[in-house]
C-alpha cells in the first residue's frame, strides 16, 4: 500500500473491459481533469483520450494492436508509450501490463517516466556524432595539408625554378622584365600555398607537440599580422593523446583569432599549464571585451565550436568578459595518467 500511495511510478487497475478500479497518485497527477473525471466515472478506454501510442516492432508509436487488446493470458512485461500529461506534454513511459487476476479478468498498467533517460541517451548520441564529425573534419584537413604541401607546392616550387633558369636565356628586357613579375607571384602563391598547409594541419603539432605548435603558431600571427602572443608553458616538451593536443591547439587557435578580430589589441597572453591531472590553456586579452548574454560580434559559431570540441575529451570552457575589462577563455582537460612522453 505504501508503494501504491508514495510510489513515483503511476499504476492504474483496470478489468477485463478497459474501466478503471483504481489508480494511484502519481497516476492522477499525469491525467487532465477530463480524463480523470472519465477514469473515475469507470468510462471504458477512458485512457485513450491521453494516450499517443505506444512503441511496437514496426512503428514508433502507433494504436494498432493496442495493449488493451491482448489476450488476458499474455502479459506485456515492458514497453514503451507516450502520454499527453498535465502539465508536461507528451512524456514517453516505460510501461507493463499484467493480468494479476485471471478469474475478475483485473489488469495493471505500470508507467515509469523516460524523459532523463531519453534525454540521456539523445546526448550521448549527438556527442559521438559530433566527435566523429570532429574526427573526420581533423582527417580531412590532415589530408588536404599534406597534399598542398606535398604535390601542390612541389610543382609550384618547381616551376619557379624552371623560371628562374629562363632568365639566363634571354636578353630581352621586356621579356626579362615580365618573367621577373610572373616569378613573384608564383612565389608569393607558394608562401600562401605553404601557411594554409599549415593551418589545415601543422606538421610540429604531430612530430614536436603543442609547445613546438604554439610557437610555430604564434611566430605566423606575428609575421602576417603584428599581433605579439606572449607565450608561457611549463609542458616540458611532453606529449599527450592526439584528441587532446588537437582540442588544445584549436580551441588556442580560435581564441587568439577572435582576440585579433574583436578584442582591438595588439598582445594576447597563452598559457599552458599541468598540473598533473588537468591540463589548462588560458588565452587572456586586455581588450574590450564583451558583456556575456549580448549578441556575439561573429556568428557566435567560434564559441560554440570551442566548447563542442572541449566537450569531446571530456574538458570544461569557460569565457569570462566585461566590456572594457578584456576576456578570458580557459580550457581544462583531464589527462590524469593518459599523457606519455612520445605518444602522439
Amino acid at each position: 500500500m505504501n508503494l501504491f500511495k508514495n510510489g513515483t511510478e503511476a499504476i492504474f487497475f483496470f478489468d477485463r473491459d478497459g474501466k478503471t478500479i483504481a489508480m494511484n497518485p502519481a497516476a492522477e497527477d499525469i491525467v487532465g481533469e477530463q480524463v480523470l473525471f472519465k477514469l473515475y466515472q469507470g468510462e471504458s478506454r477512458a485512457l485513450c483520450a491521453t494516450c499517443r501510442g505506444y512503441t511496437s516492432e514496426t512503428e514508433a508509436r502507433t494504436c494498432l494492436e493496442c495493449y488493451f487488446q491482448i489476450p488476458e493470458s499474455e502479459n506485456l512485461s515492458s514497453f514503451q508509450v507516450f502520454l499527453e500529461t498535465k502539465g508536461k506534454g507528451m512524456v514517453p513511459y516505460t510501461a507493463s501490463f499484467h493480468t494479476i487476476d485471471p478469474e475478475e479478468g483485473i489488469r495493471v498498467f505500470m508507467l515509469r517516466d523516460l524523459t532523463r533517460q531519453l534525454q540521456t541517451q539523445e546526448n550521448l548520441y549527438k556527442h559521438k556524432i559530433m566527435k566523429h564529425v570532429i574526427e573526420a573534419q581533423e582527417n580531412e584537413r590532415k589530408r588536404i595539408s599534406r597534399e598542398l604541401h606535398d604535390s601542390v607546392a612541389q610543382e609550384l616550387m618547381s616551376a619557379v625554378l624552371d623560371l628562374r633558369v629562363l632568365k639566363y636565356m634571354t636578353q630581352d628586357d621586356q621579356l626579362l622584365k615580365k618573367m621577373k613579375q610572373t616569378e613573384a607571384t608564383m612565389t608569393r602563391l607558394l608562401d600562401d600555398i605553404r601557411n594554409l598547409s599549415v593551418e589545415l594541419r601543422p606538421p610540429a603539432l604531430d612530430d614536436l607537440g603543442l609547445e613546438a605548435a604554439f610557437r610555430s603558431h604564434f611566430k605566423r600571427m606575428e609575421r602576417s599580422y603584428g599581433l605579439l602572443v606572449e607565450f608561457s608553458s611549463d609542458l616540458s616538451q611532453k606529449r599527450y593523446g592526439n584528441e587532446v593536443e588537437t582540442v588544445m591547439y584549436r580551441v588556442c587557435q580560435e581564441a587568439v583569432l577572435n582576440a585579433l578580430k574583436y578584442a582591438q589589441v595588439d598582445t594576447v597572453q597563452v598559457s599552458l599549464t599541468d598540473t598533473g591531472k588537468v591540463l589548462s590553456l588560458r588565452v587572456e586579452d586586455k581588450g574590450v571585451g564583451f558583456n556575456q548574454g549580448d549578441a556575439p560580434l561573429g556568428t557566435g559559431m567560434g564559441l560554440f565550436g570551442m566548447q563542442e570540441r572541449a566537450e569531446q575529451v571530456g574538458g570544461s570552457l569557460t569565457v569570462v568578459s566585461r566590456v572594457g575589462s578584456g576576456t578570458t577563455v580557459l580550457l581544462q582537460v583531464p589527462v590524469g595518467n593518459d599523457k606519455g612522453e612520445g605518444e602522439s
